[in-house]
């Protein structure tokens, strides 16, 4: 059912149609210039493997490290985008869909069928492709919200039974990890309505949360860290002023154990992105906290996490939704955190504080957007502050080892004054001073003379 020079979309996260996807590898071979658009995917990819070139082509919206060393060799394309503006390609015809291969639950006694993991994308792709085509699994969880899609829209049925992947969050936690979790942590108040993404620092902040009240999630993804906040009744969402006592999302990654947390269970909303990462819906949360990660942050403010200088690392995703969205609400907080320093196994250890960004790295979040960045050392508030104030308050967070070397690089750009021009400029303005006192003085007598005179 799929022919050559079609566009196929492919459903991502825990949701990828495993046996459809290793068909359509299998039957490559005869096909030419099938491009496959996706954003965020896991487990091996041999429809990316130089033996597809020619056959198939990956189109990304997120570099996943799976697709990742065939974007950097040229073998598949990226195409930057904010994900909550990803679903408009699709419904605007700038990214028109031929097929849609997706995975989704069984359909109910009313014929619809759950997106289950990943409704974010994949259901505004899936209604805008001219043919669907989708594995029925009965383990895939059954999901509330704006997630559903009737049986007759699916073009072909595949039914499978297999587990949906597993994804171990919590990275090796460290030192580093938990002082910036507390940092981070401190800046949460009771109420707030949290975005935290997934990974070590996000565990490690929900971890610092148990004493907290009535705290809500809206996010664009989330893990196991919530299931022991929501057992607690820490998270509650009772104080949440958009969808109150729910948990909104609009894709889950986790273990078995979130897969059979989230399966028809009432308090769990998915909805599609372009809703969910809309600034201005983000923004209609009170007490939005949102924390996002980061390669490296130059001394300006500016954020770049898409990108090791013009090597591409993964792209845009929903940072620049929920840091504007968080700082457009009211009491909102945004926060950048990442560790200050890089250190590699038998290499020197690199500053991700740095002077400016490296060549060729991608502006994720401008330096107009950014209000707290924190580090193991402690937290750097640039709102509202001068450029001069910024570098101050980011070598203050850096690693102790380069504070000395950002000052002295601050000063050649201008950031901040030398010690030798603020000294030469009291010298002169000091006599500058004098000069206009006695020339000030010689005009008003002169002034007093002419009056006298009349």
């Amino acid at each position: 059912m799929i022919d050559s020079h079609t566009r196929v979309f492919l459903s991502g996260n825990a949701s990828v149609p495993h046996r459809l996807l290793a068909a359509l590898v299998e039957r490559a071979p005869e096909l030419t210039g099938v491009e496959i658009v996706q954003v965020l995917t896991i487990g091996a990819a041999d429809y990316a493997a130089p033996a597809m070139s020619g056959h198939l082509r990956v189109n990304t919206l997120f570099i996943s490290d799976n697709v990742r060393p065939a974007v950097n060799a040229g073998r598949a394309d990226f195409t930057p985008c904010l994900l909550s503006e990803i679903p408009g390609l699709f419904r605007r015809g700038r990214l028109p869909l031929d097929v849609a291969l997706i995975m989704v639950s069984p359909p109910d006694e009313h014929g619809f069928c759950s997106f289950g993991t990943e409704v974010g994308v994949t259901k505004t792709a899936a209604e805008h492709a001219r043919l669907i085509i989708a594995e029925i699994n009965p383990r895939m969880p059954r999901t509330h919200g704006d997630a559903f899609i009737h049986v007759s829209k699916l073009g072909a049925l595949v039914p499978v039974d297999y587990p949906l992947p597993e994804i171990r969050m919590t990275e090796t936690r460290d030192d580093v990890i938990d002082r910036i979790a507390d940092h981070a942590a401190a800046l949460i108040p009771d109420g707030a309505t949290l975005q935290l993404g997934i990974g070590a620092i996000p565990d490690a902040v929900l971890c610092r949360l148990v004493d907290r009240r009535h705290l809500g999630i809206h996010t664009e993804l989330f893990s196991d860290g919530v299931i022991d906040l929501v057992e607690r009744g820490v998270i509650t969402g009772e104080r949440k002023t958009l969808h109150p006592g729910k948990i909104v999302a609009g894709m889950i990654m986790g273990s078995q154990r979130l897969y059979d947390f989230v399966d028809d269970n009432p308090i769990i909303e998915l909805h599609p992105t372009e809703y969910v990462n809309d600034p201005f819906i983000i923004a209609q949360n009170r007490a939005m906290v949102a924390i996002n990660s980061a390669i490296e942050v130059d001394l300006t403010g500016q954020v770049c996490a898409d990108s090791i200088g013009t090597r591409l690392y993964s792209g845009v995703g929903g940072q620049m939704d929920f840091i504007y969205g968080a700082a457009r609400s009211v009491d909102g907080v945004p926060v950048i955190a990442l560790p200050s320093v890089l250190r590699r196994l038998e290499r020197p250890a690199v500053s991700k504080i740095v002077p400016s960004l490296n060549l060729g790295a991608g502006v994720t979040t401008t330096r107009n957007h950014v209000h707290y960045v924190v580090t193991e050392h402690g937290v750097a508030d640039l709102y509202g502050r001068t450029l001069a104030e910024r570098a101050r308050a980011l070598i203050q967070i850096a690693d102790p080892e380069f504070r000395d070397a950002l000052s002295a690089q601050a000063r050649q750009l201008n950031y901040l004054e030398c010690a030798q021009k603020r000294s030469q400029t009291r010298r002169c303005g000091g006599k500058a001073t004098t000069a206009l006192g006695f020339c000030l003085i010689k005009v008003g007598l002169t002034f007093i003379t002419r009056m006298g005179d009349q």
